[in-house]
């Protein structure tokens, strides 16, 4: 959960912060939250008492659109990196970039980021127009994050050993985009939701 440093104690009585120490370099902070009998006003209940798990998934769909969009935006950007660095380093006198066993990868991954585009604006419409997109979000999620580790597994194939020099800005990129394939929700229980809720297979775990 991410929170500020400035706080109002007095709206904050029984919780307690500490800051993890997360290797990913975001603009914000992340922090575990413990509650000690925490007490609210009755105006203070969002939505039907009894019903906060359903309402609260519900609101998790708009944060798998979140994270599949931020998801295509780095595999487009890591990417473009790696499309413009291989026509642009000739070790013999041509670019590497006409190298199949690069175009290849940069072209699967170019293909998986547009599916999941589609996938991602297709939940997003459905969300806009207050249809159930739990579904839809979920695949898009899962797209977009698969879609993205293979965007940037191919800009450090094709940087080489300087994928690894931070002022390419490639492995740089890693660490965040390899964490969509975990948080907000993993991979993992995106494929149970889609093999209970969409196929209607038995509950796996």
């Amino acid at each position: 959960m991410c929170l500020g440093d400035e706080r109002d104690d007095a709206h904050l009585t029984g919780i307690g912060l500490t800051q993890l120490n997360i290797q990913v370099e975001t603009a914000e902070r992340q922090y575990m939250v413990f509650f000690d009998n925490v007490k609210l006003p009755a105006d203070a209940l969002i939505g039907e008492a009894g019903k906060g798990a359903k309402l609260m998934f519900e609101g998790l769909n708009s944060e798998r659109l979140l994270a599949a969009g931020a998801a295509i935006g780095l595999g487009d950007y890591a990417l473009a990196k790696a499309v413009a660095y291989s026509k642009d380093r000739k070790p013999f006198g041509k670019p590497i970039g006409s190298y199949q066993a690069l175009q290849h990868r940069m072209a699967q991954a170019k293909a998986q980021i547009e599916a999941a585009r589609l996938m991602t604006y297709n939940a997003a419409e459905r969300f806009d127009a207050g249809e159930d997109a739990g579904a839809h979000a979920n695949m898009a999620k899962l797209l977009g994050s698969q879609a993205a580790v293979a965007a940037v597994e191919a800009a450090l194939q094709t940087h080489g050993g300087y994928g690894f020099d931070r002022d390419y800005d490639v492995v740089t990129l890693w660490p965040m985009i390899r964490l969509l394939e975990i948080a907000p929700i993993n991979n993992e229980m995106l494929l149970n939701y889609i093999g209970e809720h969409v196929l209607v297979l038995p509950k796996s775990y």
